[in-house]
């Protein structure tokens, strides 16, 4: 008998995965937990049915979330990651010696907990010395925050269930009020290509715009994830990707990244023209 784990992309498109085996399934206060173990994509970890990550093409959206802006400001000190259960996110940001603090703001304390059991590959770093986690709503957490992360990285679920409330202007407000002068924030910007995957990422471009004078989105290519092409969002008070680009200064860690690279980090920027009327449509609306 064959195992099959399938996921609606669209109401006329399924992506599926054949599976070896289940190894995890249990219903959290927030949402349904699963971890299967395919032949092609390794494990992987869903949220209510959808794809969260897979140790094959983990390291793409890692990367992509963590280097970009740490290249545009290498001398970034304090993080706040909100979501992010998996550890890959914490994983990349552990690598930088030069951050001091790690605060990561998860609602859904089972996931880490599976992670650190089932998925070692991203959940490694979670108890380096300088992160802190916190188990609860990461839109009330930054709520009382004034000016004291340097950059925010928003690695939440799609904009339904515990996810929702990481799409509101309120919460990109108080991300807006908690950074510092040259602060950053950072989200997953969904998918453009599926018509209701790209409605949540005009919604959600419409609403930081509002907040934040620079805004630009780039892109990746994630085999996982619906349609393959998915969005990142960056923001910030004073600092642009492109042009503030610390090009030498990142080279000089000599950090090794299987997917980003510094060619690559100008280059993701360049968006398709599609995309670019989506989200001149979102500031428009």
């Amino acid at each position: 008998m064959e195992l099959w784990y399938t996921e609606e992309h669209s109401p006329n498109t399924r992506f599926s995965i054949k599976v070896k085996k289940q190894l995890f399934s249990e219903q959290s206060p927030f949402q349904r937990v699963d971890v299967f173990e395919a032949e092609e994509f390794g494990r992987f970890l869903t949220l209510d049915g959808l794809m969260m990550v897979t140790e094959k093409d983990e390291f793409i959206y890692h990367d992509m979330i963590v280097h970009v802006p740490m290249a545009t400001n290498p001398d970034i000190k304090n993080v706040l990651v909100i979501g992010a259960g998996d550890g890959g996110t914490v994983r990349e940001l552990t690598r930088y010696e030069t951050i001091e603090k790690i605060d990561m703001v998860e609602i859904d304390e089972m996931v880490v907990d599976v992670s650190r059991k089932y998925l070692q590959k991203t959940a490694c770093s979670l108890d380096d010395k300088r992160v802190t986690l916190f188990f609860e709503d990461g839109l009330k957490f930054v709520r009382d925050k004034v000016e004291c992360y340097d950059l925010i990285i928003v690695d939440s679920t799609d904009p339904v269930g515990p996810g929702e409330g990481l799409f509101t202007k309120e919460f990109y407000g108080n991300c807006y009020k908690a950074l510092s002068q040259n602060g950053i924030m950072v989200n997953q910007h969904e998918c453009p290509y599926y018509e209701a995957f790209a409605h949540s990422m005009k919604r959600a471009h419409k609403r930081i715009s509002e907040l934040f004078p620079i805004v630009k989105v780039y892109q990746a290519h994630i085999p996982t994830y619906p349609s393959g092409h998915w969005l990142f969002g960056f923001a910030s008070k004073t600092l642009d990707p492109v042009k503030d680009f610390k090009k030498e200064q990142w080279e000089s860690l000599n950090l090794t990244t299987r997917y980003y690279n510094t060619e690559l980090h100008t280059g993701c920027f360049a968006i398709p023209n599609y995309v670019k009327t989506l989200l001149a449509e979102a500031r428009n609306e």
